[in-house]
């Protein structure tokens, strides 16, 4: 999601030099950053955001489509988050906050609402994902990716 972000921030938004903290701390618009409470922080070492958290998916999202539910339960392992200073810039240009941690009200999954499957999430969906059981996210993407290849055949 975090590269995802950036590319928007850069190309859609305008913002020149957007990138993330973790990549640039002299960014002029740090889209992706430490939470504030991890700033001050000096030792790292096990102070990420770990493990299960609860999120809230947008009624009528991909992402809402692919899990058939509204709250789900994804795993985490990162320090970096999406900055809240730049959500309200990037939904007017239309990034759709789909999925957010209600704990904190954090970004956990961006799409683009007239895409046939831009979906990005910040957790990590291959956690919870078998050969025989896929993730949602991994399943949906894949019905995507043939409804598309169908379609364009079916287009010749």
């Amino acid at each position: 999601m975090q590269i995802a972000v950036i590319e928007f921030a850069r190309h859609v938004c305008g913002l020149a030099g957007a990138h993330s903290t973790e990549f640039d701390e002299n960014t002029p618009h740090p889209v992706i950053s430490l939470l504030d409470a991890q700033q001050r922080v000096i030792a790292k070492g096990g102070t990420m955001r770990l493990g299960n958290s609860e999120c809230q998916l947008q009624p009528g999202s991909s992402a809402f489509v692919a899990y058939g539910k509204e709250i789900i339960q994804e795993r985490h392992r990162h320090r970096y988050e999406f900055n809240g200073a730049y959500r309200e810039q990037m939904e007017q240009k239309g990034l759709v906050i789909s999925g957010v941690y209600r704990g904190q009200n954090l970004v956990e999954i961006v799409e683009l609402k007239d895409h046939p499957w831009y979906l990005a999430c910040q957790f990590h969906p291959e956690f919870k994902s078998k050969p025989n059981k896929p993730h949602p996210l991994f399943y949906a993407f894949t019905q995507a990716v043939l409804s598309h290849a169908q379609n364009n055949k079916s287009q010749e």
